[in-house]
């Protein structure tokens, strides 16, 4: 036991190569890390078959530890409970008309999930010195406090949310049983953090009403424990992230992206396909602006870039599907020579992404409902003449932003549409001067920032 701060998270830093290469991962929190400059074990999950042969091997790099965990529990934790169950519930997916159906398998994929997540506490409880510091990330280890605290009653336990948090009435679609270990899991931390109020005040909710804790103080008191509930919202490094924005790849992708606009305006979203995201809204209030605001016509170009996400879950396979076909009728109907309304890219590229947001003119983000979104906070910090932000008032991104953003109802086509021609019409020095704005909260907590108020917390 030597580490005096440890982190866990179902990815880790690193990932590794079918030839052995390791790969240094990105992220908030390895930002935080490299510009603190705090030393910490990290215990994740070999995520990959050539990650697996690596911990087996022990070839993790010094300060990582890779879980290997057996393959039939990973997939049952992962993708059944984590992805399917659990961050359906928190971004409120479900069409409950016909999912979710808990039955004999949900109860073998819970049981998967509670063996996932007391691998990370068996490995925490190992890696942390005496009075250590824990912080536990996301929805994947959502029992792990709790765990690390039975063996581990001396540390410092915290956990992080970058996920929403489901109202009460919602959390409770989950089995009785889930629910109670899901809340009573967290509560086994000294701190728990969220990126907005409003998902640390449902996870209160959630507290009192299914498990008939106390909330006062900023805290949950329950069976005799109290867990302090935090609001840490999560922004970009500025001069970090100018300084990627200015890499000789950022730069060679700029040309690119000006000879596919022109001299038209862009209308720029970079997401994951994931269902949350509401690419497919997005593109249908482009086709009712194209529709209702015709003088946008050949003077606008939307990129959409959609990154494939999940691929392995058949909702998100449907789904990258319906974001092709509605991209592929905007242009069947709007399509002029010289002139193609959507280009829908969806082979991950990062630096174009950088390259697009430096050129915008109108950002748009339309989740369901999003943790914070770094997209809306980055692009403003990169645009080179100021860039106009169309944003979904469910994004946690909208409690910092909201004031100089044209926020949206997500499920609201029309409006969405209005705020883009309202955006693409904004007068320059308005849009310049609202950007600039945008980009000082985008800017006002960093991830070191996030993660030290998280120490504090503890």
């Amino acid at each position: 036991m030597t580490a005096a701060l440890v982190l866990a998270s179902n990815r880790g830093p690193v990932s590794f190569g079918e030839d052995g290469s390791v790969r240094r991962g990105g992220g908030g929190l390895v930002s935080a890390l490299n510009t603190t400059g705090a030393e910490a074990t990290w215990v994740c999950a070999a995520l990959s078959d050539a990650d697996r042969r690596a911990a087996r091997a022990g070839k993790a790099p010094a300060g990582v530890r890779m879980l290997d965990i057996d393959p039939v529990t990973f997939e049952r934790a992962y993708n059944a409970v984590a992805n399917s169950t659990l961050w359906f519930v928190s971004h409120l997916l479900f069409d409950t008309a016909s999912t979710p159906s808990f039955g004999e398998r949900s109860r073998r994929e819970w049981e998967a999930y509670s063996a996932y997540d007391d691998a990370f506490a068996a490995a925490l409880a190992e890696e942390a010195a005496p009075g250590a510091s824990v912080l536990v990330q996301d929805y994947h280890l959502s029992l792990t406090p709790r765990q690390l605290r039975e063996r581990r009653p001396d540390l410092r336990i915290g956990h992080f949310s970058h996920t929403p948090w489901a109202p009460p009435e919602y959390f409770r679609l989950l089995p009785d049983a889930v629910a109670t270990d899901v809340l009573t899991g967290l509560l086994g931390a000294d701190a728990v953090g969220f990126h907005s109020p409003r998902w640390a005040d449902a996870f209160a909710r959630c507290c009192v009403e299914v498990l008939g804790a106390t909330y006062a103080g900023g805290g949950i008191s329950y069976e005799g424990r109290h867990t302090s509930v935090d609001v840490h919202p999560l922004g970009v490094d500025g001069d970090e992230l100018r300084g990627r924005g200015s890499s000789p790849d950022v730069e060679a992708k700029l040309a690119s992206v000006r000879e596919l606009v022109g001299d038209r305006q862009l209308l720029l979203r970079i997401d994951r396909t994931e269902l949350s995201k509401n690419i497919v809204r997005g593109l249908e209030a482009y086709r009712e602006l194209l529709r209702r605001f015709p003088e946008h016509r050949e003077r606008v170009v939307h990129l959409a870039f959609a990154y494939p996400s999940r691929h392995d879950l058949p909702e998100y396979r449907e789904y990258t599907g319906a974001v092709q076909r509605v991209a592929r009728e905007v242009n069947e109907e709007f399509a002029k020579p010289g002139w193609l309304p959507v280009h829908l890219e969806v082979k991950d590229d990062y630096a174009r992404s950088l390259a697009a947001m430096r050129l915008a003119d109108v950002v748009v983000v339309n989740p369901l409902r999003d943790g914070m979104n770094l997209v809306a906070k980055e692009a403003p910090v990169l645009s080179e003449r100021g860039v106009g932000l169309v944003l979904s008032r469910e994004a946690g991104a909208a409690d910092d932003l909201g004031a100089d953003a044209l926020l949206v109802n997500p499920y609201d086509v029309s409006q969405t549409a209005e705020a883009m021609h309202a955006a693409l019409t904004t007068d320059a020095r308005e849009r310049a001067a609202r950007s600039r704005r945008l980009a000082t909260a985008a800017t006002a907590f960093p991830p070191s920032r996030w993660l030290s108020e998280q120490l504090a917390a503890l």
